[in-house]
């Protein structure tokens, strides 16, 4: 149990006690509980959790649209930490949908009582360092106020959504939704007319789900996606006997894989084949789904253009080959950027959603929206939608937003929002020289969202904890980062980035869908299994590139 002390803040007639804590824990998702199990359970530490949320779940407790699912199979998106849990949870699909990926999130959070130390519907507005004490004291917009030693952010990669570029859009007298907040009650799309904003990932999803329903929809899109079969179905008995008997050997194939999945089958080369191979390979994936076709083809589809264009001109014909309309299939068929330098959107019956009657698609990269007006959407090449419902399905302010978010100031007041003013510096996507005892799980510059997340999150909460573990049987204060480290660490990750395709391409691994954003890489891609040997090397040479502090002076102290 924390201790507690009476804190002189009064709110109106209410006296909060700052609660003080070994750490604090931000979010309630795949990252928070594992972080809340690991420093309860296993290190035996006081830990208070906090998430906006009304209960557990991150990601999957808001993005409760028609349509949403995980792009990564239900077996391997799921824990590894605990043999008993995946050998008893139970999954009805290849690829889960956001009801039973929830359902799963409340099943781990009851399995290990988790719930008894998180704090729901309260968000973070400030979490300060206090160099005199290193402690963190943290306050929610509710006025709790917490201090710890340890800070680890579970609070996401996509949790924080863009910002709305349109105007008017609180003259709309119809109803107006985000696919990143959806009501929980759901939605009744009957007799309506629809527009979706945006086809990225969650519009490609969403968007096949709503034209069943609504009377008549109509797609407003910017920039189209090289979007390929999911290829979900049933859970097949047999495949999760094999799984659950050999999930250990496929946990292994799955983190010595570049996306944390257990595909071995990818050739070196898409020019090194000949045309009719090529071909049959990119089917095959095709019609194995998932990543398959992305990870699992040919090695160098993300850094040798040429390689890239046979599969980008293989996306475009399968597009046009489900969309029975020459001119929209040319719209749906991307272009101007490599396949892969955006996250593939995996999709059902996504193209063929096109055909129908009841379906229109609008170009806005063509003629942008000027407006929202009272009764819909105004086009620049004069355009006007009525519509009932405008659903916004506009993407998030990545990896860097949800921390940027919390008003998080460090030694000598420094704010995260200056530090990162010219984009986020790192030492290994984990920690920020200047912020000590900070730790960011799937933070920028770490393998994160080109990985399989859970396991992702299981190295980083490990290796966080871990550290804690090795501080606190030494007696030290803090753990911080050099700045020389952080400096080799953001030079290295930007010199990887730029011998790959995606530095060429706007999207939000590069920050470019947000308006003002510094445009730099935030996804290390050097690949996991790569990220997690010089994790284990840090480690083994005494946490090479960190100072460690002692508790009296909070000066530095040799390793022991």
């Amino acid at each position: 149990m924390p201790n507690s002390k009476t804190n002189s803040t009064v709110d109106g007639s209410r006296q909060f006690e700052r609660e003080e804590y070994d750490a604090i824990v931000i979010g309630a998702g795949f990252a928070g509980l594992y972080a809340v199990h690991k420093l309860r359970d296993q290190l035996g530490l006081s830990v208070r959790a906090f998430d906006v949320a009304s209960d557990v779940g991150g990601t999957w407790f808001w993005n409760r649209y028609p349509g949403a699912r995980c792009d990564i199979e239900s077996f391997h998106y799921s824990y590894s930490f605990s043999e008993e849990l995946q050998q008893e949870w139970k999954w009805s699909e290849r690829f889960a949908g956001q009801p039973e990926i929830l359902k799963y999130l409340n099943h781990v959070a009851d399995r290990f009582d988790l719930r008894r130390n998180i704090q729901f519907n309260a968000h973070i507005v400030s979490a300060v360092f206090d160099e005199t004490a290193s402690r963190w004291d943290v306050t929610t917009d509710t006025g709790v106020q917490a201090r710890a030693q340890f800070i680890i952010s579970g609070a996401g990669n996509l949790s924080v959504a863009k910002d709305l570029e349109f105007p008017g859009r609180e003259t709309f007298t119809g109803e107006v939704h985000s696919t990143g907040a959806w009501p929980h009650e759901g939605l009744d799309f009957t007799g309506k007319r629809v527009g979706v904003i945006g086809t990225g990932a969650s519009g490609i999803q969403v968007i096949p789900e709503i034209a069943k329903q609504a009377a008549h929809l109509t797609v407003f899109q910017r920039t189209p996606n090289y979007a390929t079969p999911i290829g979900n179905a049933p859970m097949d008995d047999e495949f999760e006997h094999e799984v659950k008997s050999n999930y250990r050997e496929y946990r292994t194939r799955s983190r010595n894989h570049f996306l944390g999945v257990p595909y071995n089958d990818v050739q070196p080369s898409a020019l090194a084949v000949s045309e009719e191979d090529r071909r049959r390979t990119y089917e095959e994936r095709w019609k194995q789904g998932g990543f398959r076709l992305f990870t699992d083809s040919f090695g160098d589809l993300l850094v040798n253009k040429d390689a890239n264009d046979t599969v980008a001109e293989f996306v475009r014909m399968k597009i046009h080959e489900r969309v029975r309309d020459p001119k929209v299939a040319d719209l749906l068929a991307p272009k101007d950027y490599p396949y892969g330098t955006k996250r593939p959107p995996l999709e059902t019956d996504y193209y063929e959603a096109y055909n129908r009657d009841n379906v229109t698609l609008v170009d806005i990269k063509g003629s942008p929206i000027t407006e929202i007006t009272p009764t819909g959407i105004k086009t620049a090449d004069g355009g006007a939608f009525e519509l009932d419902v405008i659903v916004l399905a506009v993407g998030f302010d990545a990896m860097t937003g949800p921390l940027l978010n919390m008003g998080i100031v460090g030694r000598k007041g420094l704010k995260l929002t200056d530090k990162w003013e010219d984009g986020p510096l790192t030492y290994l996507g984990l920690t920020i020289n200047g912020f000590p005892n900070l730790f960011l799980i799937t933070g920028p510059q770490s393998p994160s969202v080109l990985y399989n997340m859970p396991l992702a999150i299981e190295d980083h909460v490990d290796f966080s904890t871990d550290a804690i573990r090795y501080m606190r049987e030494r007696g030290m204060e803090t753990i911080e980062p050099t700045a020389e480290a952080e400096q080799a660490w953001v030079e290295g990750s930007n010199a990887i980035a730029e011998a790959t395709l995606l530095p060429g391409t706007d999207s939000w691994y590069m920050g470019a869908n947000i308006p003002g954003k510094p445009r730099k890489c935030l996804v290390y891609l050097g690949g996991a299994p790569t990220y997690r040997g010089i994790c284990d090397e840090v480690v083994a040479k005494d946490y090479d590139g960190f100072v460690l502090a002692g508790a009296e002076s909070n000066t530095p102290l040799p390793v022991a």
